[in-house]
């Protein structure tokens, strides 16, 4: 390049004397060099000088940088220089103390720019009407395309878990009544509809494969009037009777369950419940004498001394605090994963939403996912779930447009939900539409737990690295990796890519990259490597990287990109 320069420098000055001619910019420098894709851009900053008395007074020059790679020339935008009493418009040099050549290049990026890319700055010269000819000056060599190893697929998308249980769990219950201060069954009590349907939901609960008894409880209980020591008694009592006469019903149908009890001795809190849900004069007040007092004695006076409430008490709550309680809790027992397979994949329509998304989750087979959750989509149009769920799935297959489609039939019905937002923001970044994959992202609500990288990638594919640096946080991905290489915080660089959860291709093509800008030629060799193993087209990546210049007479490294 010097030479050039140089060379340059002797065709003006045989050509053009003092203060007459028109030279070119001296000591040219380019930054970044080599060259560096930003976003979708490729710029340079460009600066020289002119050299004292030099440029002619009438002089004009126009600078145009020119990006060549292979038969591509790309143009940037021209500066014109001129001298003091040039009639053109441009920046004015002085003929005697010379002047400072600047300027900016930027060139839209595309892949054929990757390999043997040059930056040249074209001249077009005249002094008045006379032009000169000056050749192309070569400025700088190579792009560096690192950033461009940055991708939305590296941002995973977010499933709508469903919510399906294996068991889940119902509870009954019956009461037994007692007179005051009594403890005797009584035929009402146990022969009392609430008690029959109690009965026979123990019988179909033992008898039905779908459903098991989880437990059996016999709680007793006695109303908080009286003294402390005759209602412990009266709750155990109750408590007995009524397990004796559940253990009976057992026996009698044969079912093998054991029984828990408990008691209760001052029901305040079924009290409290029972005069809350009353139409009791004065209730406000007795509930603000339960929050008063906590000792059941004073509570007990208190109450009492209400007169007008405490008739209306003795009559309509405390009956129904003299009991026995029998609480049957029953496992329902859902669908085997082998029953659900079967169904979702020949008579879906007998499943629930629940067990259908759940289905997708049984199997690593993206058709038969996408198959399943078309289904879905199909039998239950009006959750969101089945559209996200299956474009999530388009969009781990690279159907960008198909899984567009789904996020937007989703947000129909969930606009604002935040999977589906997150998704259609990858999938939108996927698309190369970053304006929309911000608005998308923006209104994931920050909930999403992979949202900081995304934020990151869409930051990065926008040029924006401070932004981000700032957002990737400690996201352990490639593309956060991409980013701690361009910051050179080459440390960090290897720690996020050594804890990437599934490595692939590019993981050890980006180590190797880490290597190479570390002066570790073995972890160069070593990860271009298994990354080549992987990808077969990173060997012609690899052979005209920039990042591996330094390497390009390396017989071993040679060995494995040729």
């Amino acid at each position: 390049m010097k030479k050039q320069i140089l060379m340059v420098a002797v065709i003006a000055a045989a050509i053009l004397t003092s203060c007459k001619s028109v030279p070119n910019p001296e000591q040219v420098k380019v930054n970044p060099s080599p060259l560096a894709v930003v976003g979708d851009k490729v710029d340079a900053d460009i600066t020289g000088t002119f050299p004292e008395k030099k440029f002619a007074k009438k002089g004009v020059l126009v600078v145009t940088p020119v990006l060549k790679c292979g038969d591509q020339e790309i143009l940037g935008e021209p500066a014109t220089y001129v001298g003091e009493k040039a009639k053109e418009n441009g920046t004015v040099v002085n003929c005697k103390e010379g002047g400072t050549y600047r300027q900016h290049a930027t060139f839209p990026y595309n892949s054929a720019m990757d390999k043997n890319t040059k930056l040249f700055l074209r001249f077009e010269a005249k002094v008045g009407k006379k032009e000169v000819e000056l050749p192309d000056m070569l400025v700088a060599e190579g792009l560096n395309t690192t950033a461009k190893h940055v991708t939305a697929k590296d941002n995973k998308p977010q499933i709508t878990a469903d919510k399906f249980q294996r068991v889940i769990q119902q509870m009954q219950e019956a009461d037994i009544l007692f007179l005051i201060q009594q403890a005797t069954l009584r035929n009402s009590e146990t022969t009392s509809q609430q008690m029959k349907d109690l009965q026979e939901a123990i019988k179909e609960a033992n008898a039905n494969e779908r459903k098991a008894i989880h437990s059996l409880e016999v709680a007793g209980y006695a109303s908080p009037d009286g003294a402390q020591a005759l209602n412990e008694k009266l709750a155990k009592n109750r408590q007995d009777v009524a397990q004796k006469f559940l253990a009976k019903d057992l026996k009698k149908n044969k079912i093998d369950q054991a029984i828990e009890s408990n008691i209760t001795a001052e029901d305040w809190e079924g009290f409290k419940a029972a005069l809350e849900n009353s139409n009791i004069q004065d209730k406000e007040l007795v509930l603000r004498v339960l929050s008063m007092y906590s000792d059941p004695e004073e509570r007990e006076t208190q109450i009492k001394n209400i007169a007008a409430a405490y008739k209306n008490i003795a009559d309509e709550i405390l009956p129904a605090l003299r009991r026995s309680r029998l609480i049957l809790t029953t496992d329902l027992i859902g669908k085997s994963d082998d029953e659900i397979r079967e169904l979702a994949k020949n008579d879906p329509a007998a499943l629930t939403i629940e067990e259908l998304l759940y289905a997708a989750t049984l199997t690593n087979d993206r058709a038969e996912k996408i198959a399943i959750y078309k289904r879905c989509t199909e039998l239950f149009p009006s959750d969101f779930r089945g559209f996200n769920n299956l474009g999530m799935v388009y969009l781990q297959e690279g159907n960008i447009a198909e899984a567009r489609r789904c996020f937007q039939s989703a947000l129909q019905i969930e606009p604002a939900n935040a999977d589906v937002n997150y998704n259609a923001g990858v999938a939108a970044m996927a698309d190369g539409d970053l304006k929309k994959a911000e608005e998308y992202l923006g209104k994931a609500g920050g909930t999403q737990a992979n949202l900081a990288a995304a934020m990151g990638t869409l930051y990065t594919l926008k040029g924006d690295y401070k932004k981000a640096r700032g957002a990737y946080g400690q996201s352990a991905t490639n593309n956060a990796a991409v980013q701690q290489i361009l910051a050179e915080d080459y440390a960090a660089a290897k720690k996020t890519l050594d804890a990437v959860a599934e490595p692939n291709a590019t993981t050890a093509y980006l180590k190797a990259v880490v290597g190479a800008r570390t002066n570790n030629r073995a972890d160069v060799l070593s990860n271009l490597k298994n990354a080549i193993a992987q990808d077969a087209s990173l060997k012609a990546k690899a052979a005209n990287d920039v990042e591996f210049a330094k390497f390009a007479e390396d017989a071993d490294f040679l060995a494995i990109v040729k």
